[in-house]
């Protein structure tokens, strides 16, 4: 089959080759998914550069974390039957990423997808809008009336948690960087998108709260991004840590956190359990089916083209997720699809 692999650390375009290598044979708890479409997102270009914080294997290994297909095979202790269409985390960390025709992935980290859901719709859910609900219904206690900020929200994780955020009833301030993303979280919901390139965003949340700053900081950048953003905080706030985007967390001061009153919250899918996750799978799905949620679909890539699509990933030339389809895959009308004019 054929496979993309990282055989060194560094860029995506110098370390990626595109290989010919066994089908892997699913181990205990695992299940083979024969791969229809594969989301590239940042954690796979900290994958190749060997920067990832946690789970970072040792090449030669298959980036991609996030794919949708059909269960080809299963090893002993699963229960979804083969056949079954699937959308799934991949077992990346041993490194058999979704960049490849078949993949392996642990039977509690595969889901089902509804028939009226794409491929490539489906290979772009999951961990975006499971870390959104997890962040914003569980962590954070989002309630009706209170602001959200997100950050980064023409990206993935933060289109996700604009349209999350107005579907429970918050009213959503979002920054991007530029002129075409600000518009897109302006389209997915926020009631004001800020352009951090050309505005000071802790002075524009105030100003847009009145002074009292946003009751819940959404944050898959973390660094500077984390650090200014206590800059706007309200009293007995949540300050959500989701991911660092920038290539670092960041730490709040203890005495900071006292004297203002607010909270540093951290958000990891992987501390709950399958009952919780699958209960979370359906609430979402039920949103979906509403109408009220949907992937962000910026490009959507051949195969061959995954290494690029990478490149541009972390030169920020992307909105929304980009997905890598390898075929066959059905009617993708429903997907938020972008003609952005970005990269």
């Amino acid at each position: 089959m054929r496979a993309w692999q990282v055989h060194q650390y560094g860029e995506p375009l110098e370390v990626l080759r595109l290989v010919e290598k066994k089908v892997p044979e699913p181990g205990h708890g695992e299940i083979r998914i024969r791969v229809a479409a594969a989301s590239l997102g940042l954690p796979d270009v900290f994958l190749c550069r060997g920067v990832y914080p946690t789970f970072q294997p040792q090449p030669p290994f298959t980036p991609g974390q996030e794919v949708t297909g059909i269960v080809a095979a299963a090893g002993e202790e699963t229960h979804i039957p083969i056949g079954s269409r699937v959308m799934a985390v991949t077992a990346f960390p041993g490194g058999h990423g979704g960049f490849a025709d078949q993949t392996l992935a642990y039977d509690d980290a595969a889901y089902r997808v509804p028939d009226e859901m794409s491929d490539v719709e489906a290979a772009a859910f999951l961990i975006q809008f499971q870390t959104a609900y997890i962040a914003l219904a569980r962590r954070g206690q989002l309630r009706p009336g209170e602001t959200l900020l997100v950050h980064g929200g023409a990206g993935g994780v933060g289109s996700a948690a604009i349209q999350l955020g107005v579907a429970l009833g918050a009213r959503v301030i979002a920054t991007a960087g530029g002129p075409v993303k600000t518009e897109t979280c302006r389209h997915l919901g926020a009631e004001v998108a800020i352009d951090y390139r050309e505005e000071d965003f802790p002075r524009a949340v105030n100003q847009a709260t009145g002074g009292r700053g946003a009751d819940v900081i959404y944050d898959p950048v973390g660094g500077e991004v984390f650090t200014r953003s206590l800059e706007c905080i309200a009293s007995e706030g949540r300050m959500l840590i989701i991911g660092f985007a920038s290539g670092r967390f960041s730490d709040a001061s203890s005495l900071d956190v006292v004297l203002k009153n607010y909270s540093v919250v951290g958000v990891f899918a992987g501390a709950y359990d399958r009952k919780f996750l699958t209960q979370a799978h359906e609430e979402l799905l039920k949103l979906y089916a509403q109408g009220r949620i949907r992937p962000l679909i910026g490009r959507r890539v051949s195969f061959e083209e995954i290494p690029r699509a990478l490149a541009d990933l972390a030169n920020r030339q992307v909105v929304g997720r980009v997905v890598a389809d390898l075929g066959g895959d059905r009617d993708q009308d429903s997907a938020i699809a972008l003609n952005s004019g970005c990269a």
